[in-house]
């Protein structure tokens, strides 16, 4: 017999149906369509032809349920998520002297180290412009000096759309240093097109002396950064 027409097959006996013997074949042709409504139990699935197969149509969902669990021992692309982009470092590579006392002044990181899409400024504005929307950590540690034991405090602040965001401040006391660093870091929200993020620092003296941002482009003392969380 080649061939059989039947609209529902049930097994002769309880309730587990065989199709075929180990080492047989089962061939659904192009065109004809084989539509499963419960489980089904595979240990591999492959395609028929070529090197790929799709899993449903646009629009379907495929869901996990809580307990199982998915390995991936080859490389997962298209997934959520993605990389922790944009994301830029950049330093300050020569020291000059530009923090006038008790000032927040701007601080001019003018080297990348990387700028993975061109949002940061390193010659005009030394600001970071993120083009895409979302939460990102933001950075940022100066070292400031005085070249004289007669600095009282000094701080590092980042300023979001031009007004400060977040501040960082060490205070001496009356044990008056000649530089130290000042460290500040936030989680900021950005709207992926007009937010801008920049570095201030202030430096307060006893004899109300300019202060040395130090830079340096191999020991990179005075850096800015920020990357994209991935939430």
């Amino acid at each position: 017999m080649s061939k059989i027409e039947v609209d529902k097959v049930d097994p002769q006996s309880g309730t587990a149906l065989e199709i075929g013997t180990s080492g047989d074949t089962i061939t659904v042709p192009t065109g004809a369509g084989l539509t499963v409504v419960d489980e089904v139990k595979t240990n591999k699935i492959s395609p028929a032809t070529g090197v790929a197969f799709a899993l449903g149509d646009s629009g379907d969902t495929f869901t996990i349920p809580s307990g199982a669990t998915i390995v991936n021992s080859g490389t997962a692309t298209g997934f959520g998520g993605g990389t922790n982009t944009p994301a830029f470092e950049a330093y300050v590579a020569a020291s000059t002297t530009a923090l006038p006392d008790n000032t927040a002044q701007k601080i001019e990181f003018d080297t990348e180290v990387y700028d993975t899409d061109g949002c940061y400024d390193k010659d005009t504005n030394y600001r970071f412009t993120p083009t895409t929307a979302g939460k990102y950590f933001v950075y940022s540690y100066l070292y400031l000096d005085s070249n004289a034991d007669n600095m009282k405090e000094i701080g590092a602040r980042i300023y979001k759309n031009g007004a400060e965001e977040n501040r960082m401040l060490i205070n001496f006391d009356s044990g008056y240093g000649e530089g130290g660093s000042a460290i500040t870091f936030s989680t900021i929200d950005f709207n992926g097109s007009s937010d801008y993020v920049e570095i201030y620092g202030i430096v307060d003296t006893v004899d109300n002396n300019d202060a040395e941002i130090y830079g340096d482009s191999s020991d990179r003392y005075t850096v800015f950064g920020a990357y994209r969380i991935i939430t």
